[in-house]
């Protein structure tokens, strides 16, 4: 997607270059900021205030109101991801608060969520150090040695309907309601108090709504953000010609900019997911808030360097499974085919080639056997004449 990056010279010069490039739209914007919280919140809480009205009219009208809030809960997202950085205001303090606040909405402990997506970038496109906070990516060469057990289970992990409608609402709904391992005491309060939190939420709306309506609503509205905002992660960062390299190859730029895709969405689209499809940008610099990343990718011809993914190309990328090392590509299962097929013929032709040396082989294996019963006989045969008498030997008279 851009020029490799070569020489310890040439990488240091590079940091220096767009460092001293997005410095400046790295500065949070009060007034922005501000904004981008009125037009996201406000129309947010008015479709759970219509959800309430519909309710006494017709239960009809409710799929169109959470397919719209399933929108601006993506952008909700967007700000609580903003949060997380300490991006979107200057104050720490603000930033938690509001944090908290948008995780609440989101079903995310922020502490906790933050801890986790720091490691993100910190390896993402790591080969030697995935597992926290990316889709589960095996290389081809892993996938053939390991068990069948875990094929099986890589397989269905990968598999878009596991992938993009059963494994966002099991993320946001339930694994968010647990702190991992290794979390810190204050990222495991972060979850503690997220969960009371949201039981509170739950008591205040079922007031409103009744539990279960309220659950079967927010649920609902929680799914669908989570199938949108899954898939805006996984082509972030899963498309043919992205960045893989072991720990010692591992560049942080590159990452960046190869290893995170610049997705060109219809603006309407762009503008609920808070400008992450310029997640070249982000990656390079997770400090600039959602509201100047398009700016920072038009002020730079560094940034023109990265192939934008449109929403026709990125569904190309729902065939991708494995990282093939060798040809620094990601594949699909078609490719794992032909690599068999590959295998199978190179085994054949193996086969064919010692056919014949293996059959020479037996022929002298065969042969040695039958000189030596030749040579035995002719042996017998003359220690039968030596033995004889020596009128036996001239035969009988006539």
């Amino acid at each position: 997607m851009v020029a490799t990056i070569s020489g310890p010279d040439t990488r240091s010069a590079r940091v220096q270059q767009w460092k001293a490039i997005v410095e400046r739209f790295q500065k949070p914007h009060l007034g922005r900021a501000l904004w981008q919280v009125t037009n996201t919140f406000v129309p947010y809480v008015a479709i759970w205030c219509a959800l309430a009205w519909v309710k006494d009219v017709s239960w009809w009208l409710a799929p169109p109101l959470v397919l719209l809030g399933a929108g601006f809960m993506v952008r909700v997202f967007i700000i609580f991801h903003d949060c997380g950085h300490g991006s979107f205001f200057r104050s720490e303090r603000a930033n938690a608060v509001l944090g908290f606040v948008a995780g609440m909405m989101t079903f995310t402990p922020y502490y906790h969520w933050r801890g986790e997506h720091a490691l993100h970038h910190r390896t993402t496109g790591d080969l030697d150090r995935r597992g926290v906070g990316d889709v589960w990516t095996m290389t081809v060469q892993e996938y053939l040695e390991a068990s069948r057990w875990k094929k099986f289970a890589y397989v269905l992990a990968r598999n878009p309907v596991v992938l993009f409608v059963l494994a966002p609402s099991f993320l946001f709904l339930v694994l968010q309601r647990f702190p991992s391992r290794g979390a810190s005491g204050r990222e495991r309060r972060s979850v503690w108090w997220m969960d009371l939190a949201l039981v509170g939420l739950a008591a205040a709306m079922s007031q409103v709504f009744g539990l279960v309506p309220y659950l079967v609503l927010h649920a609902s509205m929680m799914s669908v953000a989570g199938v949108a905002g899954v898939w805006l992660f996984y082509v972030q960062h899963q498309f043919e010609d992205a960045y893989w390299e072991r720990g010692g190859d591992w560049d942080y730029t590159e990452a960046a900019m190869k290893g995170s895709s610049f997705y060109r969405l219809p603006r309407v689209m762009q503008w609920f997911s808070g400008n992450i499809g310029f997640h070249h940008v982000h990656h390079l610099s997770p400090r600039i808030p959602n509201y100047n990343l398009e700016a920072c990718h038009r002020s730079d011809p560094m940034f023109h360097e990265v192939t934008p993914i449109t929403l026709r190309a990125s569904l190309r990328s729902l065939g991708l499974r494995l990282w093939d090392e060798s040809s620094r590509k990601l594949v699909g299962w078609r490719h794992m085919r032909e690599l068999r097929r590959q295998h199978r013929d190179a085994a054949r032709a193996e086969v064919r080639e010692s056919a014949p040396h293996d059959a020479g082989d037996a022929e002298r294996r065969d042969a040695e056997p039958q000189a030596s019963t030749h040579g035995e006989r002719a042996h017998a045969g003359a220690s039968h004449e030596v033995g004889a008498s020596p009128g036996e030997r001239r035969g009988p008279r006539a």
